[in-house]
């Protein structure tokens, strides 16, 4: 990542680009930005300053945007499984389990590369690297939560229609679910995140 920095972070870029492409290529109700993969890159781009910004004071290594945002869009190639259009052949029950199948792989990967990151580049470890890998999720989660808009966000994710009653209605439930629990969890990730903080500034100091 170091040595080929720019000429990865143009791949990455591609990669977000075309997986934004594909996500909407057959959304009969999206937007022309969606359609252009626009959505993908401003998506990217906001999730790398999140996560810059949330993380700096653990002080971690090589630390900067342009390393996060590298980051970011390199776990964007799976999100390429959204593009297959498997509505066309396969009934809307079945398509939208297999939808749901590729969200949880690609959130998956992308969690598991987050904390490969984490561990390797920006060399945390420990209680750190727990709280840096789950506050951001817990918060973009509970955010989502409180805006009413985790239900829109996964049927677009999984290519579901709320007017339809299908088996996605048990995952759906799983997403109720971690929504709950992120509340829960938040307040005291968020606490064990301002001791570090303190704990570094002391170190600092």
């Amino acid at each position: 990542m170091q040595q080929h920095s720019t000429s990865l972070l143009k791949l990455g870029i591609v990669c977000t680009w075309v997986a934004g492409l594909g996500r909407y290529w057959d959304h009969p109700d999206a937007y022309w930005w969606q359609y252009l993969g626009l959505g993908s890159l401003a998506y990217v781009m906001i999730l790398a300053s999140i996560i810059f910004v949330l993380l700096m004071p653990f002080r971690p290594n090589s630390w900067t945007y342009k390393n996060v945002l590298l980051f970011v869009t390199l776990t964007s190639p799976p999100a390429i499984l959204y593009a297959i259009p498997v509505e066309t052949f396969l009934s809307m029950e079945t398509s939208a389990s297999i939808n749901i199948w590729f969200l949880a792989i690609v959130a998956i990967w992308r969690v598991a590369l987050y904390v490969y990151f984490l561990r390797t580049l920006a060399k945390l470890n420990g209680i750190v690297i727990l709280v840096a890998s789950l506050l951001p999720i817990t918060l973009i989660i509970v955010t989502l939560s409180l805006l009413n808009l985790e239900h829109a966000t996964f049927e677009i994710m999984a290519g579901i229609n709320a007017s339809e009653q299908t088996s996605a209605d048990g995952a759906y439930l799983t997403v109720v679910v971690l929504s709950l629990g992120s509340a829960i969890l938040l307040p005291i990730l968020v606490i064990t995140y301002l001791c570090i903080v303190i704990k570094k500034i002391g170190e600092r100091g």
